[in-house]
């Protein structure tokens, strides 16, 4: 039977349940309280649109495999449309480290292992103009969510519709079969629920960062750098990590990201010519915005209050919410440093559909979802805080001469030993490559390359080679912790 759905959210997530849901007849709306897209160029997208509802709207995203290859599989139109727009194609063999390119052999699994870079705000302007078009889907734009409809029958709630305003005019309401939340991390439907009694479970942990951005564009004569040569476009230097993000038609992204301890830093990159001046000092980004290679297109602009977030709606096997989804961000965040938001919510709103597709009990729809989510999605929660929690120790470490991240017994040391041989090893063995940009690209369970018999001998090699040489590899080229704060401040940092 076709279903009367209400999603609220016409961000990439709710825009990609509102397409997995399409494919069964459903009748969708999409709830969106900011503007529509304006009609032209990407470039309009990207300067003229506002998106408050979206606060990493003008940050870097990169499209991981797992989301890529769904895309290509079953809207290949929309990918064709991507890039006619100017999104970019970054194979596997694009992204092979210098050390390997010359001996390596192609596997048909790498094909698998690929990037779509675009700006986001290319990537939701054209698939929103792709939904748009199914006639079955309507959005409606500046119409804010205000309050659930719903009852409450022997402590269970059953949601039928929504409270809605239109341009800050009169409420109304409206009524759905059910309701997917795609309001993404400032999503206020777990107070809502709470506040009828439902009890939303809640993990959060600070990532303990901040990071900022920069847009740039090249000039019209100019080529990208290299970025996977002996200058890295994307590392580490203990104290700050960075990043360069190529998007669509000649743009790119650049990200400084800074432990919160990091305060002479912190303040520098915040003015646009500091932000320029740090980049300029480390080798892997000097390239890229030399004087006549690129030029600013926005000022620096900062996201912090990063949270690892895992929302649980189910309780002792008992669904808190009838008729109610939460998909993306407002049910699972990971750190964006990563890159994993887009796509996992993109796999989430197909899990939705498999859930929602596959049975028609309200309560089994709800517990094979949260099923779902679990096994699909939380490994690579659990994989992202384990990051978030190294990464803190790292930056502890940095303070310090020696930039080892101190291990508290034989277990803490042996991870970070295996870590740092995995660094080492991945820029030298194509084995190991492989299995790494398998888990960065969520093609499998982050870190299931490591069960292979061939990978563990391997990387028992590199551990025996010793922490402080694999170490290294972690760690780019680049000005000193104090060089670094001497260079923005202008005065000896000693």
């Amino acid at each position: 039977m076709k279903e009367n759905i209400g999603i609220v959210g016409a961000g990439i997530c709710g825009l990609s349940s509102a397409l997995a849901l399409s494919k069964h007849e459903n009748n969708i709306t999409i709830y969106e309280r900011d503007s529509a897209p304006p009609a032209g160029s990407p470039d309009e997208a990207f300067f003229q649109w506002s998106r408050r509802g979206a606060a990493q709207f003008r940050h870097p995203h990169a499209f991981l495999g797992v989301m890529c290859n769904l895309l290509q599989e079953h809207y290949p139109q929309l990918v064709q449309r991507l890039w006619d727009a100017g999104a970019r194609k970054i194979s596997f063999e694009d992204m092979l480290p210098d050390e390997i390119k010359k001996s390596y052999i192609p596997e048909p699994d790498d094909k698998q292992m690929w990037l779509l870079m675009c700006r986001r705000a290319t990537m939701e302007s054209v698939l929103r103009k792709y939904v748009e078009e199914i006639s079955s889907i309507t959005i409606l734009s500046k119409h804010e969510v205000v309050a659930p409809e719903l009852e409450v029958r022997d402590s269970t709630i059953s949601l039928h519709g929504l409270r809605v305003r239109e341009n800050r005019g009169p409420v109304r309401s409206v009524k759905h079969d059910l309701i997917v939340d795609a309001s993404g991390r400032n999503s206020k439907f777990p107070k809502w629920l709470e506040g009828f009694g439902a009890t939303i479970k809640e993990e959060s942990e600070d990532a303990e960062i901040v990071y900022y951005t920069k847009h740039y564009q090249l000039e019209n004569d100019q080529n990208e750098p290299d970025r996977t040569g002996k200058n890295r476009g994307a590392g580490d230097l203990g104290y700050i990590k960075y990043g360069v993000f190529p998007g669509d038609n000649g743009h790119f992204a650049i990200i400084l990201c800074l432990p919160n301890h990091e305060k002479e830093l912190r303040n520098a990159v915040k003015v646009p010519a500091l932000f320029d001046k740090i980049c300029e000092a480390i080798p892997g980004l000097e390239p890229w915005v030399k004087k006549g290679k690129s030029r600013a297109t926005t000022s620096s602009f900062g996201f912090g209050k990063i949270n690892a977030i895992w929302r649980s709606f189910v309780r002792d096997n008992r669904p808190e919410a009838l008729n109610y989804f939460a998909v993306g961000d407002a049910a699972v965040r990971t750190n964006p440093l990563y890159g994993r938001g887009c796509s996992t919510g993109i796999v989430h709103s197909h899990l939705l559909e498999k859930a929602i597709s596959s049975k028609s009990s309200p309560i089994e729809r709800a517990l094979m979802f949260d099923r779902l989510t679990e096994k699909e999605l939380r490994p690579i929660y659990q994989a992202s805080l384990r990051e978030d929690r190294l990464g803190k120790k790292r930056a502890e470490a940095s303070l310090r001469v020696g930039r080892l991240e101190s291990s508290k017994g034989l277990k803490q040391w042996l991870t970070a030993s295996i870590g740092d041989a995995i660094a080492s090893s991945s820029r030298e063995n194509i084995d190991v490559f492989r299995g790494v940009m398998k888990s960065f690209n969520l093609l499998e369970k982050p870190g299931d390359f490591l069960k292979d018999g061939k990978i563990q001998r391997i990387i028992l090699r590199y551990m025996l080679r010793g922490r402080k040489q694999n170490s290294s590899a972690r760690y780019q080229r680049g000005p000193s912790r104090l060089e670094m704060i001497e260079l923005v401040s202008g005065k000896d940092a000693a």
